[in-house]
């Protein structure tokens, strides 16, 4: 894991799960009870929670005036944090403010959430996520433990992996925060750029939009390769923010 002394701030710090004290497990029960309400809210967003359509969601923005940039990056934000896929979000910013405006709004929305969700993460600790995870806390785990910064970008870009998990897994799991959000923009940054970008073409199915479209998509793939191969040791170069192992 890229533990490097300049992460020594982070690392340092003990993990919300090392060496409780004796008598009342007071924070155990607080984080059990945590964890409890964020299932229950998750489960209620994911039964009850229907995202306004592309039409609705633009009227609303219009009606914000100056403040709609701000008030869809914070829905972005919120949506990131839940089990609410985030590529709904991504193509509406495409349709509704274009490529440019839209990829801004977007990574920043995302990095936002995934932020909130790592120290929402780390105050509930490693047992407790690991629970909240399900089926995808063994993937996470062994991804983020065994190689973290080049691990936690395959994570990110890796089809069918959704971004939640990923961010809780971060916090809970002892990856340093400059790690988490230098791999952050670096890896989500294509994915949002070329989600948003399919939804600019809906709106505007030009020539123009249509290459970009596919280089976008293309960046995606060859971001992945390129993390995956670091992450097994393969790859000649470096990825963007990683430090060189050394030894």
């Amino acid at each position: 894991m890229d533990r490097t002394s300049d992460d020594a701030g982070d690392v340092a710090r003990p993990t919300p799960d090392a060496a409780a004290p004796a008598g009342p497990r007071w924070g155990v029960w607080a984080r059990n009870v945590l964890l409890v309400l964020l299932l229950l809210a998750m489960l209620w967003l994911a039964v009850n929670v229907r995202l306004p359509s592309v039409d609705e969601l633009q009227r609303r923005l219009e009606g914000l005036g100056g403040v709609a940039w701000i008030a869809f990056a914070g829905l972005y934000a919120l949506v990131a944090m839940t089990p609410i896929p985030v590529t709904i979000m991504a193509i509406t910013g495409g349709l509704l403010f274009g490529v440019i405006e839209g990829s801004l709004l977007s990574v920043v929305g995302v990095l936002l959430g995934s932020w909130g969700a790592y120290w929402l993460a780390r105050a509930l600790g490693r047992s407790t996520v690991r629970r909240l995870l399900g089926v995808h806390a063994a993937t996470v785990e062994r991804h983020l433990e065994d190689a973290g910064f080049a691990g936690l970008c395959v994570l990110r870009l890796m089809p069918g992996v959704p971004y939640w998990p990923v961010n809780y897994g971060a916090g809970a799991f002892g990856v340093p925060q400059r790690t988490f959000l230098v791999t952050g923009l670096i890896s989500t940054l294509p994915g949002q750029v070329s989600l948003v970008s399919v939804g600019a073409f809906i709106a505007d199915p030009s020539v123009v939009l249509g290459v970009w479209v596919v280089c976008t998509w293309a960046l995606v793939i060859g971001m992945t390769v390129w993390a995956w191969r670091s992450w097994k040791g393969v790859s000649s170069r470096s990825l963007p923010g990683e430090r060189r192992r050394t030894g």
